[in-house]
């Protein structure tokens, strides 16, 4: 077994084998497991082994913090809005996530989901932190220890980053890259940058170095993940160290399946969501709230499903490539969908009142409102139709 029971009683949703789905009873905050060269054994304690390859390069006596996944969602439970608890808290686990295509894909996706659940503020941080440490990894680099991390690889009409080389090892960064979370509390950061024949490249660039400035974050009105800024970096010749050859980070794997690891946080937020439809509806009790409880939960089902599938091919070699980019396409499709029926379903079950005075689920209606415009709406729709009618085989299509 990948997680072992350590229910808890609350009114939340039940963790069912594989991704979490919304049913009525208790959650099962299952141990956070991981193989023994984390630090863990398989009770999720602290296995003392001293081991120093996770992908962040802690040691396992630097990665107990948190214990178990209690003690990680607990941990993101009580982060809140507070990105600076959640940065630590990244930080903590971070390194301890399987590394996708590793053969535990979907433990590492359980993860995100249960911390997603419980704060996408900290599943933001979360996913961001890791993914970053997994780009490093699956470049051969590793990270340097106890340091946060981010990936900053957006573009912009009119803004652009060039990166000029240097000497042998290192090249200068100049010009403005926008969309940058958090970027005036990280400590480093991959940045996608334009070389001299115009192709894109990765860089790791130290965010405290000089040369380096955040603009400031005034702009930033949203009412979702609001302590989670996104403003542009001015870099000023600043150094940087090249992370894989041109176009890699865009080609690579494990680009599309981060691109997943995304939606199991939309996933995770969506089941917060619907923890507060199914409370208010065993209260009411009647039809209407039930007709909810089930819309809500083959939304879910959907998703679970589809989380679950392109974890096991990815793990399989089955995702690579243009497979992987279809298949990335496909995930988020279905888990945005769900996302969006859960929050639809979620208005016309409770109505205004949770939205005026429940600050958690305010807040949470509002994190996932934005987190899940990450996904390109039509526009991906778009992409995988025409991969489909490309040759892709259609999900559960034979042959």
């Amino acid at each position: 077994m990948w997680w072992s029971p350590a229910t808890r009683t609350a009114a939340r949703v039940t963790t069912g084998p594989g991704y979490p789905v919304a049913r009525a009873g208790h959650l099962h905050l299952d141990a956070f497991v991981e193989e023994p060269r984390t630090g863990f054994d398989r009770g999720g304690h602290v296995a003392h082994d001293h081991s120093s390859d996770a992908p962040d390069g802690t040691s396992a006596a630097e990665r107990s913090d948190h214990g178990g996944l209690d003690g990680v969602v607990a941990a993101a439970r009580a982060a809140g809005e507070d990105a600076a608890a959640a940065l630590a808290l990244a930080v903590s686990v971070g390194g301890r996530l399987p590394l996708p295509g590793s053969g535990a894909t979907e433990r590492r996706w359980q993860v995100l989901t249960a911390v997603g659940r419980a704060s996408l503020t900290a599943a933001r941080v979360l996913e961001a932190h890791s993914d970053a440490l997994a780009v490093l990894a699956e470049a051969g680099l590793a990270a340097e220890p106890g340091r946060s991390w981010g990936v900053f690889a957006a573009e912009a009409p009119g803004l652009r980053l060039d990166a000029r080389a240097a000497d042998a090892d290192t090249v200068r960064l100049s010009g403005t890259k926008p969309w940058c979370s958090l970027a005036g509390s990280l400590d480093r950061a991959l940045v996608t940058a334009f070389v001299e024949d115009g192709r894109r490249r990765l860089f790791a660039v130290d965010l405290r170095s000089p040369g380096v400035r955040a603009q400031p974050v005034t702009g930033w009105v949203s009412r979702g993940l609001r302590s989670v800024p996104s403003t542009g970096v001015e870099f000023d010749g600043a150094t940087a160290t090249p992370v894989g050859e041109p176009e890699w980070y865009l080609d690579r794997p494990g680009f599309a399946w981060g691109g997943c690891g995304v939606a199991a946080c939309w996933y995770g937020g969506a089941l917060g969501v619907a923890d507060t439809v199914r409370v208010a509806a065993a209260d009411r009790g009647g039809e209407l709230p039930a007709m909810h409880v089930g819309a809500i939960d083959a939304a879910l089902t959907a998703a679970r499903c589809v989380l679950a599938d392109a974890a096991a091919a990815i793990d399989a070699g089955r995702a690579a490539g243009a497979a992987g980019a279809t298949l990335a396409l496909r995930v988020r499709a279905v888990v945005a969908d769900a996302a969006e029926r859960v929050l639809r379903a979620a208005a016309h079950a409770l109505g205004p009142a949770p939205l005026a005075f429940d600050a958690d689920h305010a807040a949470r209606v509002a994190d996932l409102e934005i987190y899940v415009r990450q996904h390109h709406a039509e526009r991906d729709l778009a992409a995988l139709g025409r991969a489909v009618l490309g040759g892709a085989v259609l999900a559960g299509a034979a042959g």
